[in-house]
C-alpha cells in the first residue's frame, strides 16, 4: 500500500488549502517573497503541468512530453496565470487538477506506478519518484504558509 500511502499524503494540500481559504491572500508571506495567491498559483502550475506532460500519457499508455523547464520562467509564468484568476477560480482549479492526479495515479496498476518511463529528453521518469519529490515540495510550501499566515 506505498501507492495508496503517498496518495494519503499528497491529499493533504486539498484540506491545507481548506484551512488557508480564508486567509489574506495578498499579503506577502514574507517581506519580498510571494503572497498566498501567488504560492497556490505556483503549485497548481506544477500540478498542471505533471498531469498533462507525465500522469495522463501514462494512464493513456503514450510518450511523455515531460521536460526540463526553467523554473524560474515557470514559476513566473505560473504566477501570472494564477494572478488572472479569483481566489475562488484558483482554488477549485487546484483541487481539481490535484485530485485529478490522484485518480489518475489511484487508477495505475502496480506496474505504471513503479515503472521507470523515459520523458521527453530521454530522462528517466517514475510516478513514485514524483510523488515522493511533490510531498517534500507540499510540505515545503505549507511549512512556509504555516509558519507565515497561520
Amino acid at each position: 500500500m506505498k501507492k495508496e500511502k503517498k496518495l494519503a499524503e499528497f491529499q493533504d494540500w486539498l484540506q491545507f488549502l481548506t484551512r488557508i481559504e480564508d486567509l489574506d491572500w495578498s499579503k506577502p508571506l514574507e517581506e519580498g517573497k510571494w503572497n498566498l495567491h501567488e504560492v497556490v498559483s505556483h503549485m497548481y502550475g506544477w500540478d498542471e503541468y505533471f498531469l498533462e506532460a507525465a500522469i495522463l500519457p501514462i494512464s493513456a499508455d503514450r510518450p511523455l512530453t515531460l521536460q526540463h523547464l526553467d523554473f524560474d520562467s515557470f514559476n513566473a509564468q505560473a504566477v501570472a496565470k494564477g494572478r488572472a484568476m479569483t481566489k475562488e477560480e484558483l482554488i477549485q482549479r487546484t483541487r481539481q487538477v490535484r485530485l485529478a492526479i490522484i485518480e489518475e495515479i489511484r487508477s495505475h496498476d502496480a506496474d505504471k506506478f513503479d515503472r521507470e518511463y523515459t520523458d521527453a529528453e530521454g530522462k528517466p521518469f517514475a510516478v513514485a519518484v514524483y510523488l515522493k519529490d511533490f510531498l517534500w515540495h507540499d510540505r515545503h510550501h505549507m511549512k512556509q504558509i504555516e509558519k507565515q499566515a497561520l
